[in-house]
C-alpha cells in the first residue's frame, strides 16, 4: 500500500507536464491506452484465459464510473495545486460511508456522524468558502473523491474472487476506447517529450493499481486506509520542487481533520464488523 501510494503521488507530476502539451481529455486516453501497451508482455504469458471472468457487470460498471473520476481528477491537478487536489482527494472514505447508508441502508450511530462532520468541517478548511471563491478545480477534485470512493467498493468486491492483474487490465481495457471518443475532438500527437511523461504517467499508475490491488486482497481497507495520509506530504514536497507551490496552513490543517476523521470512521467500521462477526458465531 506504502508503495501503491508512492506511485499514485508521481501520477499527479505525470498528468501537470503531459497536460502542458495535450489537453486532459487526451491524457485520460493515453493513460489507458499505454498502460494496456505496457501490460501487453503479461497478457502474452498469461494467455487470453487469464481474462476469463464472469463478473462483466462489476468491470463494466467500475470502468465507466472510474473513467469519469479519472477525467475530473486529471482535470483538477491542471487547475488547482497539487496538495491542495490531494487533500480534498481524502474525503472519498466520506462519500463511501453516506453511500452505504443512502443506497444500503446502513445504520451509523452518533460518534461515526460526528466523525463525518469533522471530516466535512475539515473539507471546508481547505476550501474556506465565504474568505476563497471555491474554484471549478476543487469541485472537481470532489468529484473525483466521490467516484474514487464508489470504485473502492466496486473493486474490494472484485478481489474476492478476480487476480489483481486482470483487475487492473481489464479496467484500461474498458477505458481505452471510452476514453478515445471524447479524446479525438481534441486530437494533437504528443512531441518527444510529452510521449516520455505519458508513459511514466500510465507505468505509475498501472504500478500503483496493482499494488493497490493487491494490498486490497491481503488486508482490510480499514487497515491500510491510514497510510493514504503520505500522499499530502509526498506531494507537497514534489509540488514545490518541480512547479515552487507551497502549500497552505489551510491545507495542511484541513487535510489533516479530513483524514483523522476518515480513519475513525474506517476504524469503527472495522470494529462493528468484528462484533457482528463473533455475534453470528455465538448464534
Amino acid at each position: 500500500m506504502s508503495t501503491a501510494m508512492v506511485f499514485f503521488t508521481s501520477m499527479g507530476l505525470f498528468i501537470r507536464l503531459s497536460s502542458e502539451t495535450l489537453h486532459v481529455l487526451e491524457v485520460v486516453f493515453f493513460r489507458n491506452f499505454l498502460a494496456v501497451v505496457l501490460m501487453a508482455p503479461w497478457i502474452m504469458r498469461q494467455g487470453l484465459g487469464a481474462l476469463r471472468t464472469e463478473k462483466y457487470g462489476l468491470y463494466s460498471l467500475r470502468a465507466a464510473i472510474n473513467l469519469v473520476a479519472m477525467a475530473a481528477g486529471f482535470a483538477a491537478i491542471t487547475m488547482i495545486p497539487l496538495a491542495e487536489a490531494t487533500a480534498l482527494g481524502f474525503t472519498a472514505p466520506l462519500f463511501a460511508t453516506i453511500g452505504a447508508v443512502l443506497v444500503l441502508g446502513e445504520v451509523i450511530r452518533a460518534r461515526r456522524v460526528a466523525a463525518l462532520v469533522a471530516g466535512f468541517v475539515g473539507m471546508l478548511i481547505v476550501l474556506r468558502p465565504g474568505m476563497e471563491a471555491i474554484t471549478p478545480g476543487a469541485l472537481l477534485a470532489l468529484g473525483n473523491a466521490l467516484g474514487i470512493s464508489i470504485t473502492a467498493l466496486v473493486v474490494k468486491k472484485l478481489t474476492a474472487t478476480e487476480r489483481p492483474e486482470a483487475i487492473v487490465l481489464w479496467m484500461v481495457l474498458l477505458q481505452s476506447p471510452l476514453s478515445l471518443v471524447p479524446a479525438l475532438f481534441y486530437w494533437t500527437w504528443p512531441d518527444p517529450m510529452t510521449w516520455l511523461w505519458l508513459f511514466c504517467l500510465a507505468g505509475a499508475g498501472t504500478l500503483g493499481h496493482m499494488c493497490w490491488t493487491r494490498a486490497c486482497s491481503l488486508a482490510e481497507i480499514t487497515q491500510l486506509q491510514p497510510l493514504e495520509f503520505i500522499k499530502l506530504p509526498l506531494i507537497a514536497v514534489m509540488g514545490f520542487l518541480m512547479f515552487g507551490e507551497e502549500p497552505t496552513l489551510w491545507v495542511w490543517l484541513g487535510g489533516a481533520v479530513i483524514f483523522c476523521s476518515t480513519a475513525y470512521i474506517s476504524h469503527r467500521e472495522a470494529v462493528l464488523a468484528r462484533r457482528k462477526v463473533r455475534e453470528s458465531l455465538d448464534g
